[in-house]
């Protein structure tokens, strides 16, 4: 195998696990093993939590000032990048992400992020004088760590991912306990060797591995103080009832079924183009993505068109060339999903513009076409569930009103998009959108704005100042 890794990461060093069992991670593109990794027990959890514990109160990481914790950070940055290409190919190997969507966001996203809460980490005072309301004495509101931090990080995007939650947590000074998805349990080790070589301290940052069960029970534990969630709503519906009982606090950042609003006024070409990186970004395994495509009746057919033919141009094959635009699923049971959905959407009357099946071209790896439905409408399964896989649903609306109230008629609220020649008027349209984050003529997240969404797409943000503010808790210290 490519990848083997027997011990695990906690308290800055490898330690050997309690059991024997492993898990084995299988490259949807060939469907043979590429690596393996232990799997962690209780035992393991219990060790990792305790290191974080200990750092929090005894490494003196909580009490660095802000400028010392991001030299630190600056180092994680710089021994993450020097990592790039092989973390980069980790990835792909894993998952399926075409190579080129891998080096962006796997290999150079997550030292831009830390390097930016670094510098908000340095501009950021730890305590802010008031005047009080009644004028006569002062309040110092202190922002302090909020302890020990528990981050579930899903298959799609492991690295950026696991950061969203890693730089902000370490840049407030708490301490961290991350649990990477089985099946991209192999690129964490790269973090792990980053942070080890930049001289973290122990305790700071600790990886344990495992599935649904050890994660559960992660959440669950006595010694965490805070829970990042990055999956799917059913998971974090779980999360957040024992998050809720517990009273800790936790971000959950879940599914979306976004909106894509094709105006009347749009240049189908550009759409086209934009779409390609909006609602297939990643073979279709992003949560922002807008998978609903509205198009006016008056263009309905044209832009049906416009659609199915950027789908059945797109080259669907080995994620590792760079001229791959959509690679593999990432697991058996994730292709086996995406083809219930393409059967629904069938049996519930949908044309199949495009796709619809396996590519004829690939005999082993777990592909799908990308598919395009249209004549449908918003009630359908396939315009109402998350898919996660190259499928998008183009629907018609009779007026803006009607593009409106289809977007908002959703259990989700993630992302979206605006198509139009008329920027103001699609920033206007924005507006009346009840999601997280939408873009106009474009989509693209920015680390210095909040991220998250509403509805069943989840709670709190990530990214941006916001994001620092979820890991901090605030004290008031009343002064005459």
């Amino acid at each position: 195998m490519k990848y083997t890794r027997s011990q695990l990461f906690i308290d800055g060093s490898w330690h050997t696990p309690s059991t024997p069992e492993v898990i084995t991670v299988i490259s949807p593109t060939t469907e043979e093993p590429v690596g393996s990794a232990p799997d962690s027990t209780r035992s393991d959890v219990d060790a990792a939590v305790a290191a974080a514990g200990r750092a929090l109160r005894a490494s003196g990481w909580v009490t660095l000032e802000p400028a010392e914790r991001a030299t630190v950070l600056r180092r994680f940055a710089d021994a993450l990048d020097r990592r790039r290409q092989d973390t980069a190919a980790v990835v792909t190997d894993e998952n399926g992400m075409p190579a080129a969507i891998a080096l962006a966001a796997e290999g150079r996203g997550p030292a831009a992020t830390l390097r930016y809460y670094a510098d908000l980490a340095e501009k950021t005072p730890v305590e802010t004088p008031r005047r009080s309301a009644n004028g006569r004495s002062t309040t110092i509101v202190r922002r302090e760590p909020i302890g020990v931090v528990a981050a579930i990080i899903p298959w799609n995007f492991p690295q950026s991912l696991t950061m969203f939650k890693v730089a902000p947590a370490l840049a407030a000074g708490c301490t961290v306990v991350v649990k990477p998805a089985p099946e991209t349990v192999l690129d964490a080790y790269q973090l792990a060797d980053a942070a080890q070589e930049a001289g973290l301290p122990p305790g700071v940052l600790n990886i344990v591995t495992g599935g649904r069960e050890i994660g559960s029970y992660l959440v669950a534990h006595p010694g965490v103080n805070k829970v990042a969630f990055t999956g799917s709503t059913a998971a974090g519906r779980a999360i957040g009832e024992t998050c809720g009982r517990l009273l800790r606090p936790v971000t959950l950042e879940l599914g979306g079924k976004s909106a894509a609003i094709v105006l009347d006024d749009a240049d189908l070409v550009e759409v086209a183009r934009g779409l390609s990186w909006a609602s297939l970004l990643n073979n279709g395994q992003t949560c922002y993505l807008s998978s609903r495509i509205l198009a006016p009746r008056s263009r309905y057919r044209e832009t049906v068109d416009a659609v199915a033919n950027l789908a059945s141009s797109l080259t669907v094959g080995d994620p590792a060339d760079p001229a791959t635009r959509v690679g593999p699923l990432v697991s058996e049971r994730q292709r086996r999903s995406v083809e219930t959905y393409i059967e629904t959407g069938k049996r519930e009357g949908a044309t199949v513009a495009a796709g619809g099946g396996r590519p004829s071209h690939l005999d082993r790896g777990w592909f799908v076409e990308p598919t395009v439905f249209a004549d449908l409408d918003n009630s359908a399964t396939v315009a109402r569930q998350e898919i996660f896989g190259p499928v998008l649903t183009v629907l018609p609306y009779d007026d803006l009103d009607d593009a409106v109230a289809i977007a908002n008629d959703s259990d989700y609220g993630l992302g979206g998009t605006i198509w139009t020649a008329d920027p103001d008027k699609g920033l206007e349209l924005a507006r009346r959108i009840e999601t997280g984050s939408i873009g106009v003529n474009f989509f693209d997240l920015d680390i210095g704005a909040p991220f998250g969404g509403v509805k069943a797409s989840g709670l709190g943000r990530e990214l941006g100042p916001e994001g620092l503010n979820a890991y901090v808790g605030l004290k008031s210290i009343y002064r005459r």
